[in-house]
C-alpha cells in the first residue's frame, strides 16, 4: 500500500510535539511572528473516589488491645492472671447489655491466645502484638483457626454438629482453634444439648468463645461449663473522656457538655454512644461551623433543655403553677416529648439528693451546679424522696395515658401542690404544738359518745327467728321499717318509717306464725315508735362521728389539713384508742 501523501491536498496527521516545542509554545513571538503551534489541553481530570469507603466511628475505633477495652478493668486482670499462669479455661462466655464489648473481647482473647510477637517466637500474652500474621488476620477476620458462627442464622443441631466435626481436626496454622459464637442463646436446646459433650472435653487445641447479651436464655448445663464474664455498663464520666479522644483523633471541636449528653444517652453502651457521635458530628457539619454543641445534640436527640429543666424543677419547688404550665407548653411546642419532661425532673432531683450528700458532678455546668448547691440547701431530704415518688408515679402516668401532654400536666401540678404540705417530722410538730394549746381532759374521763336509743332485745330476737325460719326478705323489712310501739308475747303494735310503699301487716302476721308457730295479734297503731334497727345503727354511727372529730387530736390534725377526711372503718375502737392515749 502506498505510504505517499495524499495529492488531493489532504494533510498528513500532525506529528505530537516534542518538550521543546511545548516550551517555545508557551513564550510570546516577537515582530508579529506567527505564533508557534499550541499544544493540546488536557483533559479534565476525572474526580477522585475514595477506595475505602467511610467506616463509621464504631467500627474505626473497635478495640484492637486490651489497653484500649474501657471499663472492664477486672476482666482484663483475670486474663492476663490467667495466661501468665497458663490456666487458660477452655470455655469462655462473655455477656452484658449491647455495645458493652463482647464480640470485641472474644477477638482480643483470640489474638491473645494465638499471638507469635514480630519475630514469630512469641507465647500467648495479654498485650498481642498486632504486628504478627495470626494478629492482623485476625484483626482482618479472614484467620482460617479463628472461626465466627452467628447463633442467630444458625441455630439448629446440623449447624452444631460441623463444629463437632471439625474440632477433632488440629489447627492449620495458628495454635489455638477458636470458635467465637455470637448471640450464643439463639441456639436451639436440641444444639446445645448435642454441644455439651464436646463443650464439656474439648481437644486440647481447642477453645470456644461465646458471647450473649440474654444470659437468662441459656441452660445451667452450658453455664457449669464456661468460665463468666459480665461485661459492665461503661459510666457516662467514662463514656465522655472516650468520646473526647476519638473527636481529638477526628479533628472535631465538641463541648464537655455537648458529650455528656451523648454519654448519658448512650445508657452505658459504647457502640449506642459513637452512633450518636457519628450523627452529631454530621448534624454540626451542617451548621458550617462543624462544632459539636450542646444545644445540636439536645435538638438531635430531642432532649429537654437544661436550662428550661431547671426552670420547671424551680416552678415545682416553689409553688408557680402558672409558670410551670407555660414551660411545659413551651417545651411541648419544641418537640420534647411529656415523658422527657419528667425524667428531666427525676433526673433533677436525684442530683439535689446526691448532693445534699456530697455527690456533687463535675460534668455539670456552672449554672446547673450552682442551683443543685442552692436546692440541696433549702429542700429537707423528705421533700425530696416525696418529689422523686411522685415524678415517678407520674412518669407511668404519662407513659400509657392517651393524652401524655394533658397527663403531664396534671401530674407536676399534682406534684406541685403536694410540695406544700409539710413533711412527717414537721407535722409531727404542728400536732404536738396543737395538742398544747388544746383543753385537757378532765383525769379518768374518756370523750363522752352520746347514748343512742336501743331497741327491745325481745324485738332483735323475733325478727332472728323470723331469719331463721328461711324468710330473709320479711326479716329485712322488720330491721329496716318497723317501728314498735308496744311488744308483748303474742301481740305487736308497730308503725312503718316513711318511705315504706303500702302495709307490711299481713306479711308480718304471716311470718310470726311461720317462725314461731303462734298466731300473732299484729295492727298498726298510732304515734312514731321506736326507732327501727336501722336508723338506731345510723344514730350510733353518726354519734361516734362525731365524738371522733371532737377528740383533740383529730381537731388538729384538721387544723393542718382543713380537707382531709376521716376514713376508719371502726371508729368506737378509734375512739377508745384516742382516749387512752389522751388520758396518758
Amino acid at each position: 500500500m502506498d505510504d505517499s501523501p495524499d495529492i488531493f491536498g489532504d494533510e498528513p496527521e500532525e506529528e505530537a510535539l516534542s518538550a521543546a516545542d511545548l516550551e517555545a509554545a508557551g513564550q510570546e513571538s516577537m515582530f508579529g511572528a506567527p505564533e508557534p503551534r499550541q499544544a493540546p489541553k488536557p483533559a479534565a481530570a476525572a474526580p477522585v473516589i475514595s477506595a475505602q469507603p467511610y467506616r463509621v466511628l464504631a467500627r474505626k475505633y473497635r478495640s484492637q488491645t486490651f489497653a484500649e477495652l474501657i471499663g472492664q478493668d477486672a476482666m482484663v486482670q483475670t486474663l492476663a492472671n490467667a495466661i501468665k499462669r497458663d490456666r487458660l479455661a477452655h470455655a469462655f462466655l462473655m455477656t452484658g447489655i449491647r455495645g458493652v464489648g463482647k464480640t470485641s473481647t472474644a477477638r482480643l482473647i483470640a489474638k491473645a491466645l494465638n499471638c507469635v510477637g514480630p519475630d514469630g517466637q512469641g507465647g500467648p500474652t495479654i498485650d498481642p502484638c498486632g504486628q504478627c500474621e495470626p494478629c492482623l488476620a485476625i484483626a482482618e477476620g479472614r484467620h482460617i483457626d479463628v472461626i465466627e458462627m452467628d447463633a442467630a442464622s444458625h441455630t439448629g443441631v446440623d449447624d452444631v454438629r460441623e463444629i463437632i466435626e471439625a474440632v477433632r481436626y488440629a489447627a492449620v496454622s495458628a495454635r489455638y482453634k477458636i470458635y467465637i459464637i455470637d448471640e450464643v442463646h439463639m441456639l436451639s436446646r436440641n444444639a446445645f444439648n448435642a454441644l455439651l459433650k464436646t463443650l464439656e472435653e474439648p481437644p486440647p487445641h481447642v477453645k470456644f468463645l461465646f458471647a450473649t447479651t440474654e444470659v437468662d436464655k441459656l441452660p445451667v448445663t452450658v453455664l457449669s461449663r464456661c468460665q463468666r464474664f459480665d461485661l459492665k455498663r461503661i459510666p457516662s464520666e467514662l463514656l465522655a473522656d472516650h468520646f473526647a479522644m476519638i473527636c481529638g483523633k477526628e479533628g472535631v471541636e465538641a463541648e464537655p457538655e455537648a458529650l455528656a449528653m451523648i454519654a448519658a444517652a448512650a445508657d452505658g453502651s459504647v457502640r449506642d454512644g459513637l452512633s450518636i457521635l457519628d450523627q452529631a458530628i454530621a448534624h454540626a457539619d451542617l451548621g458550617g461551623d462543624g462544632k459539636v454543641s450542646a444545644v445540636q445534640v439536645q435538638e438531635m436527640l430531642g432532649l429537654a433543655d437544661k436550662t428550661a429543666q431547671r426552670r420547671l424543677f424551680a416552678a415545682l419547688v416553689g409553688g408557680d403553677a402558672t409558670g410551670l404550665l407555660d414551660l411545659i407548653d413551651q417545651q411541648f411546642a419544641l418537640g420534647v416529648d411529656p415523658p422527657a419532661l419528667l425524667r428531666g425532673a427525676l433526673e433533677l432531683t436525684h442530683r439535689v439528693t446526691l448532693a445534699q450528700l456530697g455527690r456533687d458532678e463535675s460534668s455539670f455546668s456552672v449554672d446547673e451546679r450552682n442551683a443543685v448547691s442552692e436546692w440541696a440547701q433549702r429542700l429537707s431530704a423528705g421533700q425530696l424522696h416525696r418529689l422523686w415518688q411522685l415524678l415517678l408515679k407520674g412518669h407511668d402516668e404519662v407513659k400509657t395515658a392517651p393524652d401524655p401532654l394533658v397527663a403531664a400536666r396534671m401530674a407536676l401540678l399534682r406534684v406541685l401542690h403536694a410540695s406544700d404540705l409539710p413533711d412527717p417530722g414537721t407535722l409531727a410538730k404542728q400536732l404536738e404544738s396543737a395538742l398544747a394549746n388544746a383543753p385537757r381532759a378532765e383525769s379518768g374521763a374518756a370523750p363522752a359518745l352520746e347514748a343512742a336509743p336501743v331497741a327491745s332485745l325481745g324485738w332483735e330476737q323475733l325478727i332472728e327467728t323470723v331469719d331463721r325460719s328461711g324468710q330473709l326478705r320479711v326479716a329485712q323489712v322488720m330491721r329496716d321499717w318497723v317501728r314498735v310501739i308496744t311488744l308483748t308475747p303474742g301481740e305487736l303494735t308497730y308503725a312503718v318509717a316513711a318511705g315504706y310503699p303500702g302495709d307490711v301487716g299481713p306479711e308480718l302476721r304471716d311470718a310470726l306464725l311461720r317462725a314461731t308457730g303462734e298466731r300473732w295479734t299484729v295492727q298498726r297503731g298510732e304515734g312514731e315508735g321506736a326507732p327501727t334497727l336501722r336508723e338506731q345503727a345510723e344514730a350510733k354511727k353518726a354519734a361516734e362521728d362525731a365524738a371522733l372529730r371532737s377528740h383533740p387530736l383529730v381537731e388538729a390534725a384538721f387544723a393542718v389539713f382543713p380537707q382531709a377526711e376521716i376514713i376508719e372503718d371502726t371508729p368506737d375502737a378509734r375512739v377508745a384508742s384516742l382516749g387512752n392515749k389522751w388520758r396518758n
